[in-house]
């Protein structure tokens, strides 16, 4: 009896000390202010860095696409939002931006199936896998300029192997990047050639990632390679397919390099980029404030449609997930 009554208020004892121990632990583990003057410490290299290069750079861009600016560096009093009205009437603009949505969708819809049909070879287990693996990814480690000069070569009309293959067969001889007609055909096989090998080797890291157990359940139930491809590979390669999508459609976006050095926006302007003509509007035509509005009014198109890809991609992983 007098043991109970000596360990009952041992063990209350105890038990109101516990919260105390807590909670001093956890005032321990919450830091105080030199804590965060440390992380703020470590933080302020990319702070600055951050404001640096893009927060000021985003800021002064708007402001110069409310002035007149130019590179002579006249003309930088304020005129509010004229460039912009401008920049809505003129057609050359609306042209470039038709030029760059048409090569996003020729290049987007390439880029992802071929990339999932070679991913989906080197997967099956063919020999010698890391010679297709190489010889898949080796074009995307090349530089623009090198592309580019290497398939002007192969375009050209009278010396090039692409035409000289053409003439035995009996078939037309286009002007490759001459005619505008051809002329973003040929460019975006240019980019497909060049950029596919980046997709490839995400669609291939994800392929790998999918369990064995999930063929296995499958062929035991009699489903067939056809069968196995439908209903679990494409599904599990579904975050990503859309993180190569998403990918593809902001670099086709932005697309300058190729197109530049290839047929420099020609011909009669057929292939001309946005990106393309905001640096001939700013540095050829000394515009900087022009430029500049035209700039904005491109990142807002990129950030309804990235937006939009987002919402779709979200759309589609909730219903896969019911």
């Amino acid at each position: 009896m007098t043991t109970t009554t000596v360990t009952a208020p041992a063990a209350s004892a105890d038990r109101a000390a516990s919260p105390a121990r807590t909670r001093t632990r956890v005032r321990t583990r919450s830091g105080g202010p030199r804590d965060t003057k440390i992380g703020w410490g470590f933080a302020a290299p990319f702070t600055i860095l951050f404001a640096l290069f893009l927060v000021w750079p985003l800021v002064h861009g708007f402001w110069l696409s409310l002035t007149g600016q130019s590179l002579t560096g006249q003309g930088g009093e304020l005129i509010g939002f004229a460039n912009y009205a401008e920049a809505f009437a003129d057609g050359a603009m609306w042209r470039s931006m038709l030029n760059t949505l048409w090569f996003t969708v020729l290049s987007t819809i390439p880029l992802v199936v071929i990339a999932l049909v070679l991913a989906l070879l080197v997967n099956t287990g063919l020999p010698g896998q890391w010679l297709w693996r190489l010889s898949f990814f080796l074009p995307y480690l090349l530089a623009s300029t090198v592309v580019s000069l290497f398939w002007i070569q192969l375009y050209s009309p009278t010396l090039g192997p692409i035409n000289s293959a053409l003439a035995t067969v009996g078939l037309p001889q286009p002007a490759w990047l001459q005619d505008p007609d051809t002329a973003m055909i040929a460019v975006v096989a240019t980019t497909v050639w060049w950029t596919v090998g980046f997709n490839f080797l995400l669609y291939l890291a994800a392929l790998q990632n999918i369990p064995d157990q999930q063929y296995e359940a499958a062929s035991l139930d009699g489903a067939g390679r056809w069968r196995s491809l439908v209903s679990i590979t494409i599904p599990q390669l579904g975050p990503t397919t859309g993180l190569i999508v998403i990918l593809q459609v902001l670099a086709s976006l932005k697309v300058f390099d190729q197109i530049y050095q290839m047929t420099n926006g020609g011909p009669a302007g057929t292939t001309r980029s946005t990106v393309q003509y905001i640096f001939e509007t700013g540095f050829t035509g000394y515009r900087f404030g022009y430029s500049s509005a035209i700039s904005y009014i491109f990142f807002a198109v990129i950030v309804v449609i990235s937006i939009a890809q987002f919402a779709a991609t979200a759309r589609n992983r909730k219903g896969a997930q019911k």
